[in-house]
């Protein structure tokens, strides 16, 4: 008996022209499903401009009104998503909270965070009906502690962890979460490098892109992707998952039953007593 065909699907990437939204697209398209993509330079998305199954939408996600015009465009496909993965991120401004400039680290927060929110906003009318979609961010580094000279980035990455329980808690019909990625070798980095101001991170940096370590492989990103939309909502909604360090790979089984029990695993939670 042949094997059936998994139905394509129909899958939404901000922040397309980005290293890992590059790479995501490309595997969603080697599995026949049709892409959809934002950038903001054509310098970004030479290799996927005339790809087949792909429809592209330049949008300055800094701009409301480019926002709202490249949904408009989305809606007259007819293409109703189901799974929306946003990747896109900026370190700038890096440098100690009082000498950056505040419009600059208020800019960063929008495009970090508030920008993305109002996308996913704007495009959550046009997705497919009657089924369980999909949401997905990336965190990044300071969840924990501290992340020194990166404020912006940092409290962005957290409204978004945050954003993800309450969109979770809100809608029965969308399975929200964010994922850690780790040390990817991405384009990021480079704002790093030319800042002068990012203080021990600068080392770190450098020494990661002169060394021989690959970094997380694209795969496993999406494998950990796959492997919370599999589990579902129970599992994953509402969660922050490290895709490097949580055991989603070796022993999945084993952690879906840990999140089934435990709904307050991988949220911001402060458990301890003050007394």
């Amino acid at each position: 008996m042949a094997e059936k065909k998994a139905k394509s699907k129909n899958i939404f990437i901000l922040g397309i022209g980005s290293d890992i939204g590059l790479a995501l697209a490309g595997y969603y398209l080697a599995q026949g499903h049709n892409v959809f993509g934002t950038y903001r330079s054509s310098g970004s998305i030479k290799s996927i401009a005339f790809v087949q199954n792909i429809k592209l939408f330049k949008c300055d996600l800094t701009d409301k009104s480019e926002i709202r015009r490249c949904v408009i465009k989305y809606k007259a496909l007819k293409k109703p998503w189901d799974i929306f993965i946003s990747c896109v991120g900026t370190m700038e401004p890096i440098g100690n909270f009082f000498k950056v400039n505040f419009d600059e680290w208020e800019k960063s927060l929008i495009v970090n965070s508030s920008s993305q929110l109002r996308f996913l906003h704007e495009l959550y009318p046009y997705r497919r009906k009657k089924s369980l979609n999909h949401a997905v961010f990336f965190a990044g580094g300071g969840t924990n502690n501290p992340f020194t000279n990166y404020s912006a980035y940092c409290a962005s990455k957290i409204l978004l962890i945050k954003m993800c329980e309450l969109l979770d808690d809100e809608n029965e019909n969308l399975n929200a979460f964010i994922l850690g990625p780790g040390w990817v070798r991405t384009k990021i980095h480079e704002q790093t490098l030319q800042s002068g101001l990012a203080g021990v991170n600068y080392k770190r940096t450098r020494e990661f892109l002169e060394s021989d370590i690959p970094g997380t492989d694209y795969r496993d990103i999406f494998g950990c992707i796959n492997w919370c939309i599999d589990n579902g909502r129970q599992v994953a909604g509402g969660r922050n998952f490290s895709v490097v360090h949580d055991l989603w790979k070796k022993k999945g089984k084993f952690l879906a039953q840990q999140l089934r029990a435990d709904p307050d695993k991988f949220k911001l939670r402060r458990f301890k007593n003050s007394s």
